[in-house]
Formats: structure tokens, sequence, C-alpha cells
């Protein structure tokens, strides 16, 4: 815990990954310590530090939520996933920096500034989820909770070069997540998001796995799931797979340096001979454009917009919750946009029949210069077409980290399974993980 703090207080300065430090930290930590000396019993977590995106509810723990509304709230609970840690012996370092209320792909927030890269200080660490990712690839902790609404875990790891696993959607309890603490029972995300690990090998985030999912009545959107036995499964293969590789999902603008990386990794792995099947072949996703109009009116749907409005009427909010209070959203919207998504849930379900998985890039670019919402390039606004989709979906999704670019920036790659395939999902991302550590990309 020591040498974790110190890490933290040497290299966050720059970062700016963390936005609350528990002070019980190494009381926690020498407890645990007294335990494991006295031949208590211990989880498979016991005195493992680990840190929580803020906005994850922690019982005793100011949880800011990214905004000015709630810089000093204190929640008397803990969400679901991070009591499930500590009752497995994890010992919470502090709180992660977010974008107000998640609403949004980079971290930067009124509070606390923006969160950069550890691999390249000048650049974004993607977000939401920015400050658990560069906490994870900065040293400053090797696991950490984060959540994924569009991307919000895939597209930060993807940008600091860590892995990840967006879980099937009600695999891991929300609980209370998505809720603003002043509107009780209302919230956001709701349809869209899973809590997730962004850690640095994939076993530990099957570990953390392990630990997290499993049904809780309190949500009314958990699933009867029981996700043992990911570790042991890793090391099963992949013959007999059928892997769908489609590097523009038809028809996404991507940036070379991100192609070429990925599809190395995906050569990497047909060459490896294990017997599994990897064609290249785009999933019937639709229009891209229009589904991220699907996407940003099944966000609005389900969000307190009400409370939301009453928020950006009292205090400063992101230009993102601007945008999505200002707009004139109708009932006629809402309707079109859960038509289309069905649509999209039907193709990609018949789909996936023949296909075990789908690999994509994770983003279509690289981490971009600090300050922006979006790069300044021709990608702009669509820099990151891969992820949000398969929240609409919700099928697990990770993303491994494949190599940089001349100019050492990550790149991520896309694993998508089908709902409840998890298993499959971490299988080929440990493979990829060998295979790359021994293959010069």
């Amino acid at each position: 815990m020591r040498s974790v703090l110190g890490r933290i207080d040497e290299a966050d300065p720059e970062v700016n990954a963390y936005c609350t430090i528990n002070e019980r930290a190494l009381a926690d930590a020498r407890a645990a310590d007294t335990a494991l000396a006295e031949g208590a019993a211990i989880g498979p977590l016991h005195g493992v530090p680990f840190s929580v995106k803020d906005l994850i509810p922690t019982a005793g723990l100011r949880t800011t939520l990214g905004s000015t509304a709630y810089q000093d709230w204190i929640p008397d609970q803990d969400d679901v996933s991070v009591e499930r840690m500590r009752a497995a012996g994890a010992l919470l370092l502090g709180k992660t920096n977010t974008r107000e209320l998640g609403y949004g792909v980079v971290t930067d927030n009124a509070l606390f500034g923006p969160t950069r890269n550890p691999r390249r200080p000048d650049r974004t660490a993607g977000g939401s989820s920015g400050g658990s990712a560069a906490a994870v690839a900065g040293g400053m902790g090797s696991l950490s909770l984060g959540n994924d609404g569009g991307g919000s875990l895939r597209v930060p790891a993807a940008l600091c070069g860590v892995f990840t696993l967006k879980p099937t959607f009600g695999a891991v309890p929300l609980y209370p997540s998505c809720r603003l603490p002043t509107r009780a029972g209302l919230g956001s995300w709701e349809t869209l998001e899973s809590i997730g690990p962004i850690t640095r090998t994939v076993e530990d985030a099957a570990l953390v796995l392990e630990t997290i999912a499993g049904f809780d009545q309190r949500d009314r959107h958990s699933i009867p799931t029981v996700m043992r036995g990911l570790r042991a499964g890793l090391d099963e293969g992949v013959s007999g797979l059928r892997i769908a590789w489609s590097p523009r999902l038809g028809q996404a603008d991507v940036d070379p340096a991100v192609l070429e990386l990925t599809t190395r990794a995906v050569d990497a792995l047909a060459r490896a001979r294990l017997g599994c099947e990897v064609v290249d072949i785009d999933p019937p996703v639709g229009d891209l454009r229009e589904l991220r109009r699907v996407f940003a009116a099944t966000v609005a749907r389900d969000s307190d917009l009400v409370g939301l409005r009453e928020l950006a009427e009292r205090h400063e909010v992101s230009e993102d919750l601007q945008e999505l209070v200002r707009r004139d959203w109708t009932a006629e919207t809402f309707t079109w946009a859960a038509t289309r998504r069905q649509v999209l849930y039907d193709a990609v379900r018949s789909f996936m029949v023949d296909w075990d998985l789908l690999i994509t890039p994770t983003t279509a670019t690289t981490a971009f210069p600090i300050g922006l919402r979006w790069p300044e390039h021709s990608l702009g606004r669509d820099w990151s077409p891969f992820a949000f989709p398969f929240n609409l979906t919700g099928q697990p999704a990770a993303s491994v980290p494949v190599g940089t670019t001349d100019d050492g920036l990550p790149v991520g790659l896309q694993i998508v399974g089908r709902r409840l395939a998890d298993a499959t999902v971490l299988r080929v991302a440990h493979l990829l993980e060998q295979t790359l550590a021994t293959v010069r990309i």
C-alpha cells in the first residue's frame, strides 16, 4: 500500500488520475496484514489495493460525480460492486476522476480539471473512466472499477494502453449507481451502463469479474448469472471459434496507424494456427451516423431530464450536459430510437449466430491533445464509432492493448462476444495478450 501511495504522490500531480484519496488506506492495509498474520479467513483479493471511478458510490468516501453540485456528497452505502470487492478483501485506495455525470468521452470537469494520459501527458486519457485508466496505466494501482454506458471503459483503456472488459449488460448489478443523489430512484444510463474492471492483465480482470458479477434483486436489470471459473478457463484455447474481423464496421474512417496495428494483431492471431477461423466480414449495424442519433436519444430517454435541467439551472455544467438538456426531446423521437435499437439488436444477434466473436478497433484514432472534446482532424466527433453500438445491444466487449504508434500512443483492439459469453471474450483477449507479448507488431 505504501508503494502505491508513494507512486500516486510521485506521478499524479501531472496525470491527475485521482480526485480523492482514502485517508484510511494505510490503516486498512495494516488491519489486513494483522488478519493474515492471525490466520483469519481471507478473500481472493485480500490486501489488494483498488480504486473506484468517482461516479460509483463509496460509503463514507466523497463521491462527486465530477460535478460541483455534488462536490461534498458522502454516500452512506457502497455500490454493489464496491461492496463485493471489499468483501473479497480488496482495499479502497481512492476515487478516480471522471467527466461530469459520465456524459462525454474525455475526462475533464470544473472540480478537478483534466486527466492526462500517462503515456503522453500532452494527450487526453479519454473518458469518462479516464481517471481509472490513467491510474492503472501510470502504475498508481493495478485494479480500478469504472463504468461504461457508451465506451467509457473501453475508450480510455485503449488510449492509455491497458485492458478492460465491459461485461454483459446486467451481469454486474448497478445499485445505487446511475441515480442522482438528490433525485431518489431517478438516474441515467440505466439500460446502457455496465460496471467493469480496468487492469493491466486479462487475468486480473477475470478475477475482478468473478468477484463483482452475480444477481442482486435491488437492480431491476440484474440477471441471474454467476461468473465463476473465468481465470481457470483462460487457457482453454480457441479451437473451433469463428471470429469476424471488421476494421471499419463497414463504413467508419480509421486513422491509418490504428488500422495498421489492429490489422497486425488480428493477423498474428490468425497465423498462430490455434484452430480458430478469422474472416473479414462486417456486421449489419446499419448507418453509424443514424445509430449515433439512436444512441443519443436512448441516453436522453434513460436520463432524469427534469433533474438534469434543474441541475443545469443551478450550476455551471459541462458542454455535453448542456447539449443534452437543451435538446427538445419528444416521445416520437424516443419511440423511433427504441424501434431502431431493437432492429440493431435483432440484426447483430442473427449475425452472431454464425460468429462467436466480432473484433474491431476500439477507437478510430489515438489520444488527441488535452483540452479538446474530440480531435481537430477530419474524424472530429466520429472518432469513437466502435464502442457505443454494443452498449445498445448489451453485449460483452473488451479492449486489448495491441501496441503503440511511432509517436508513442497506444492502440486498442475491441473484442465483442455474444451476450453472457464474457468467458469467451476473456479467453481470446488472454490469447492475444500472450501472442502479442511474443510477436513484435
